[in-house]
């Protein structure tokens, strides 16, 4: 049996929410295994968690940099606020999101070891040279692209720090002939949509089966055990399914402006404003840190009490 330790019970209980003795009991019910471990609270009721959120714990910039027809998105971290809020990083940020655009380069590590071709310094120097400078670890964590061959990629920054920067980012694809003013307000207001409401998928069909397996298992036990008959079972499933693809699918949730419209009528609505049909290729959400944990060493002393003999 795989050992039970103190790391693993703090991290099921940021992502779930659950209690520390419920949290080391579903680890060692699962042999140590995190994503049953969440199911097995979630089947019990001991969390509300549907899926993983990351936790916001570095610091840096997430910049946007649109030209033409395409669009770039990157996070570049460091160790404090202090540093994003430096015009020296900010430019960096800047200047890094508009060369991934400008040669279209997706990749991270690509994106990295790609050189300016005046200086014939890479991504990577740059980002050296400035710790050296600044005096603070960063990182070019990711980096994305969109591109249209017809119609507008549209970008939006929450609370922007500067131009085009700040904690989270957001670059929409729209595909159309109409007008393309029309079509990048509306596409801002699509980004400003998915800020706010955080969908994981664009349609349905790009919901990531494994996920949608597991969804089903933990609704089934749940419609189980109400004692009804296996007929009632499904058709209670299938209702989860559907509330479930209502909050992670674009095109499925309501459109957070007036709270009662789906997303996929209010993208048919816009073709007769902007002229001509119009259609959402893809999104790309970047949010400062999501995914990187920052030690709490308060809280590692409450857990390494709660988890007792499990190592």
């Amino acid at each position: 049996m795989t050992a039970v330790t103190p790391d693993m019970i703090k991290s099921l209980r940021e992502t779930t929410g659950a209690g520390m003795a419920d949290c080391r009991k579903a680890l060692v019910e699962n042999n140590a295994e995190m994503e049953a471990a969440i199911d097995w609270l979630r089947k019990k009721g001991l969390s509300s968690a549907a899926k993983k959120s990351g936790r916001i714990a570095a610091e840096g910039l997430v910049a946007v940099a649109v030209e033409g027809t395409k669009g770039a998105i990157i996070e570049l971290n460091s160790e404090t606020d202090f540093v994003a809020r430096n015009e020296k990083f900010q430019a960096l940020a800047g200047g890094i999101a508009e060369f991934a655009v400008r040669h279209s380069i997706e990749n991270v590590e690509e994106l990295k070891a790609a050189k300016d071709s005046k200086t014939g310094t890479s991504i990577q120097e740059e980002v050296s040279n400035a710790i050296g400078t600044i005096g603070e670890n960063m990182n070019l964590r990711r980096s994305a692209i969109l591109g249209v061959t017809s119609g507008v990629v549209a970008s939006y920054i929450h609370n922007a720090i500067a131009p085009g920067m700040g904690k989270i980012g957001i670059l929409v694809a729209v595909e159309t002939t109409g007008d393309t003013a029309k079509a990048e307000a509306f596409g801002k207001q699509i980004a400003m949509h998915i800020a706010a409401a955080r969908p994981d998928a664009l349609s349905t069909a790009d919901v990531d089966a494994a996920k949608l397996d597991r969804e089903r298992a933990v609704y089934r036990e749940q419609a189980n055990a109400s004692g009804k008959p296996a007929e009632v079972v499904e058709k209670m499933v299938e209702g989860r399914v559907r509330k479930y693809y209502e909050e992670v699918v674009l095109l499925e949730q309501l459109f957070v402006i007036d709270g009662k419209t789906k997303i996929s009528q209010v993208v048919a609505d816009a073709a007769k404003d902007i002229g001509a049909p119009v259609k959402i290729l893809g999104f790309v959400s970047f949010r400062l840190g999501e995914g990187i944990e920052k030690a709490t060493t308060d809280f590692a002393a409450e857990v390494a009490a709660a988890a007792g003999t499990a190592a």
